[in-house]
């Protein structure tokens, strides 16, 4: 089948392409609905079907002879360990830890969080829950104590998971103290937190609701596949919302499967024996989705990376384990791939591995410039692919295929509409749809695929005030973008990182691509200021390449009259500041919203999910030299 034919039937008898995409999965009771769309905008998928998720991740495969071959490969270079477990292991483990979480009282429906660094009895962890049809709610583990007990307050779990400490390169984190101070802001009170103590920070448990992990599991008797309906929830995953209150996106069990295992084989065009590699973490979606449970569904084996591209010892670390383990794709964030150009741009690090195995660098989380695909292009030799999705849909909205139909690529989109995805480019005011290359609201036109959330926890409101009352009819997907005469998708950033300037709608994304051209920026950032004269003027951050010796000041000159010889002097692009670093989520995302407000002198609140606060103490210094009273 060909991309046109695949979509086509995808849009106009999505009944007919997802029923034929569910019999890669094994089902108990087939569905009475492929689509059930009797409750618009609430469509709900494979209605009454009946499976269990972690069957068809680890149980099915044992079943049918792959029981010997690895299914979890854990590398940690942070404590220089590596461990493979097989699919029989991994089913024995998942089993025990599921009695465990009966003994303590978890049945079907109730939820159950996971507060956990990158071990393997995160991953471990959330198929015991989905094996005995429990709702598993991760929270990225370090998380600080207010934004966990806030997911605390809204998942309600009697029961959390978690471990004594997370390792940041070098720099041990101990949770325990981070969740009893959770555990004591929160209004809803779990009573039983069972912890695996990692040996570099014990932890002191509470006499009567902390218990140990391996104590625990070892008590357990195994507990079996427990039968699930299609529309129940596998989990809860936190997003963050414009109301500082965080989004609790809602995944069902039946779409979610089916929409997984078919972008295993089309999208990463992996097989069973396969070894993929998500290089992000389980309390990320692309952890979920990719850590977890599709390279599982497809009977692959994934890689389960406890480290850092740089640091952990070097430049070199993901190249190590690509060879190491014959990684046939890595899926990361463009925030990686920038991290090892800024400290090897030459890519001297990479030739001290074969990378034979190796197909296909998949990038997601944070638009993909150009500069950094050439980059990864000219050094690795092998297609560099953009894809574009979100933590509410689970997988790509819009990508290239492997296992499907490459597509030529174009620096800057992240290529085509998935199968399911009836993209609408919307003008922002009249709500009228656009035509090819003009900028706009990013949409979807409804139902969404199979494995997008259906609602919010406990929330169906706000989920309709969130993503469809703005366009009804369409999911609001809060990015802003175009589409091509050949139908590309280019995502330029989010709604908010388009600016006014004197009446002028600019991209920063698209000035961003100019900077990054530049042969000494490794990094860069654009954000709209405010400005009494213009409404808003762009203000430049770069972070220059490891060994530049050029003045800073030259180099700020060059890329002022980049931008203003690309896009133009409407953009007012005067003013550009060199950084260390930048500001950014613990999943790599630059904190452009914040960077903005400081230049503002507005208010606002370190974010719980900041990797180094010190980083906007930077930021406002920085500012300070061009001017703005921070």
């Amino acid at each position: 089948m060909t991309y046109a034919e695949a979509y086509r039937e995808s849009l106009e008898s999505p009944e007919t392409f997802w029923g034929r995409a569910a019999e890669a999965i094994d089902w108990d009771k087939k569905w009475d609905l492929v689509l059930d769309r009797s409750n618009p905008p609430f469509y709900r998928w494979f209605r009454g079907g009946v499976l269990n998720t972690c069957y068809n991740a680890v149980d099915r495969h044992v079943e049918r002879g792959r029981g010997d071959q690895d299914a979890i490969i854990y590398d940690s270079p942070v404590t220089n360990t590596i461990q493979k477990i097989t699919f029989r292991e991994t089913q024995n483990r998942v089993a025990k830890i599921a009695g465990m979480l009966v003994n303590l009282g978890v049945k079907k429906g109730d939820t159950v969080l996971i507060y956990m660094p990158m071990i393997p009895e995160a991953a471990l962890s959330m198929l015991a829950c989905a094996r005995i049809g429990a709702v598993h709610s991760v929270v990225f583990g370090g998380f600080a104590p207010r934004e966990l007990a806030v997911r605390i307050d809204d998942a309600k779990p009697d029961v959390i998971l978690s471990a004594s400490c997370g390792i940041e390169v070098k720099r041990v984190i101990p949770y325990k103290p981070l969740l009893d101070e959770a555990i004591e802001i929160a209004g809803h009170k779990p009573t039983k937190c069972v912890i695996c103590q990692r040996p570099m920070s014990v932890a002191d448990l509470k006499p009567g609701r902390d218990f140990d992990w391996e104590e625990k599991e070892a008590a357990a008797k195994p507990a079996d596949c427990v039968k699930v309906q299609a529309t129940d929830p596998l989990y809860i995953l936190y997003t963050s919302g414009t109301t500082g209150k965080p989004k609790g996106v809602v995944r069902d069990n039946g779409g979610h499967a089916v929409a997984l295992i078919w972008s295993m084989k089309h999208i990463y065009n992996i097989e069973p024996g396969d070894v993929y590699w998500a290089a992000s973490d389980v309390g990320w979606v692309v952890g979920h989705s990719y850590i977890v449970y599709a390279p599982l569904f497809m009977g692959a084996t994934t890689v389960l990376f406890e480290g850092k591209p740089v640091g952990t010892p070097d430049p070199g670390a993901f190249w190590r384990v690509i060879s190491q383990h014959k990684v046939k794709a890595l899926f990361t964030a463009p925030t990686a791939i920038r991290a090892i150009k800024r400290e090897d741009p030459k890519g001297v690090f990479l030739k001290d591995y074969d990378l034979s195995n190796f197909e296909t660098l998949f990038l997601a989380g944070e638009r993909l410039d150009p500069d950094t695909y050439f980059w990864g292009t000219d050094l690795l030799k092998k297609p560099v692919i953009d894809h574009w999705w979100q933590t509410e849909t689970a997988w790509a909205i819009a990508g290239n295929f492997r296992g499907l139909e490459l597509f030529p690529i174009r620096p800057g989109s992240a290529t085509m509409p998935m199968p399911g995805y009836n993209i609408k480019i919307l003008d922002p005011v009249t709500a009228e749809e656009l035509g090819p290359n003009q900028n706009g609201v990013i949409t979807v036109k409804l139902p969404l695929p199979p494995a997008n959330l259906p609602t919010l926890w406990n929330d169906d409101k706000r989920f309709e005030e969130s993503y469809v009352n703005p366009f009804p009819g369409y999911y609001l997907t809060g990015d802003g973008g175009y589409i091509d005469e050949d139908g590309y998708v280019f995502v330029m950033g989010r709604i908010d990182d388009v600016i006014n300037v004197a009446g002028h709608r600019l991209s920063t994304g698209g000035m961003e691509e100019v900077l990054a051209r530049h042969p000494d920026v490794a990094e860069c950032a654009v954000v709209g200021v405010a400005d009494d004269l213009k409404g808003q003027v762009p203000v430049g951050f770069v972070v220059l390449k490891a060994g530049v010796t050029k003045p800073k000041e030259e180099i700020v000159d060059e890329v002022i009259k980049m931008v203003r010889n690309d896009i133009g002097a409407v953009a007012s692009f005067k003013k550009t500041v060199v950084v260390d670093r930048l500001p950014k989520t613990r999943s790599g995302k630059v904190l452009r919203g914040t960077m903005r407000k400081i230049a503002d002198n507005e208010a606002y609140s370190v974010p719980s999910t900041i990797d180094d606060p010190a980083t906007l103490d930077e930021i406002g210094s920085a500012l300070k030299t061009i001017g703005y009273a921070v």
